[in-house]
């Protein structure tokens, strides 16, 4: 006897449920879609990798923040060399008027001898050379003044040598001021080199493209939090073992200088929080936008501290720690050519100025991996 069922069409069975042929071309067709929205562009094609630009990007924004510092190191060169310049040029100026005073009163000495027709050809020859000394020393000039007219020599030879030297000195510095600003406009031209790679490589990203990077960012901050979340276990364990350990005296003699040290961190903390959310602009100090080094000096400024303003020397302005034994306030810094630094808020986090087109922020301090880390300081 003939069955009277309808002979179902060919299918696939998926997890367990047969699907139609239609489905499967479908479900085929959008796993096709899905490995090409997460796959790397590809190399055939001529172009980089999506891990090759999303590195090249990175290089790009770490090779900028260093050539940043160098930027902020050459600007602040620059000011203090113009501000000698300018002292100089000031010297230079008041010199040259006592000169032309001193000048003038010999003038008025030989004006007179020449009126009573006691004027001697080197007296004139003595105010017109370019070096008096010369005419000083000679005796028979020198026998003719008096001890009134010897004083205006002197003074008058004092003061063109003086002259003469800050005029040189006034040259020197010039001549260094246009070096740094020849360094500055260098610098900035990387800084602004640098950006501009970097926004073009990304501007070549498809959508699908960059949501894959911000995917990939995502797993970078994820991981990032679970180190800083094992650094705060470890802390917390070893302030626990230093505090069953330590006795009344000890705890005692410690604790003023720990006090000021603390209100002077708690201070620098509160200033870094105040600013999140501001952006970061390369070469800015505050208060509308910072740099990284930007902004850990205007913290510990209003906690009463003065760092120096580029994270070279910042590094060095201070007592460096082990990252086990960071306290918050402390400055970590990153990278091998020291180019970036935050302010350690505890829990293996921190406060700081990340990048162009980022803003003020708390972040873990394995934002960039644990090799990024290069040291921790104490500042006060």
């Amino acid at each position: 006897m003939a069955s009277h069922r309808k002979s179902r069409p060919a299918g696939t069975r998926v997890a367990g449920i047969r699907t139609p042929a239609l489905a499967t071309a479908a479900l085929t067709s959008v796993a096709l879609l899905s490995q090409t929205a997460n796959a790397s562009p590809s190399a055939d094609d001529g172009r980089p990798s999506l891990e090759e630009v999303e590195k090249k990007v990175d290089d790009l924004y770490r090779q900028a923040e260093s050539a940043t510092e160098n930027y902020n190191a050459a600007k602040e060169k620059t000011a203090k060399q113009r501000k000698r310049v300018d002292t100089l040029l000031d010297n230079v100026a008041q010199r040259t008027q006592k000169l032309n005073e001193a000048r003038e009163e010999l003038g008025s000495f030989a004006a007179a001898q020449y009126r009573t027709g006691a004027t001697a050809p080197d007296t004139a020859t003595f105010l017109l050379a370019d070096s008096p000394q010369d005419y000083f020393d000679q005796a028979q000039l020198m026998s003719r003044l008096t001890s009134r007219q010897k004083d205006a020599v002197d003074e008058y030879v004092t003061e063109q040598s003086a002259t003469m030297k800050q005029r040189r000195e006034a040259a020197e510095s010039l001549a260094t001021l246009t070096d740094s600003q020849d360094d500055l406009k260098t610098a900035k031209a990387t800084v602004q080199k640098k950006l501009t790679d970097a926004r073009v490589l990304l501007s070549e990203l498809t959508a699908q493209e960059k949501a894959r990077l911000a995917e990939i960012e995502k797993q970078k901050q994820e991981e990032a939090a679970r180190k800083a979340a094992e650094l705060a276990k470890q802390q917390a364990a070893a302030a626990a073992a230093a505090a069953a350990e330590s006795t009344p005296s000890s705890s005692a003699s410690g604790s003023s200088s720990s006090s000021s040290s603390s209100t002077k961190a708690e201070k620098a903390l509160a200033f870094a929080r105040a600013q999140i959310g501001k952006p970061y602009v390369w070469g800015a100090t505050g208060p509308d936008s910072y740099d990284c080094s930007g902004l850990t000096q205007a913290a510990w400024k209003a906690a009463g501290v003065t760092l120096p303003r580029t994270t070279y020397d910042q590094v060095n302005a201070g007592t460096t720690v082990s990252l086990a034994d960071a306290q918050p306030g402390d400055l970590v810094f990153f990278y091998d050519d020291v180019s970036h630094v935050g302010i350690y808020i505890g829990n293996g986090m921190m406060i700081h100025a990340p990048k162009p087109g980022a803003y003020v922020r708390e972040e873990s301090i394995y934002y960039d991996g644990e090799s990024g880390i290069h040291s921790v300081v104490r500042p006060a």
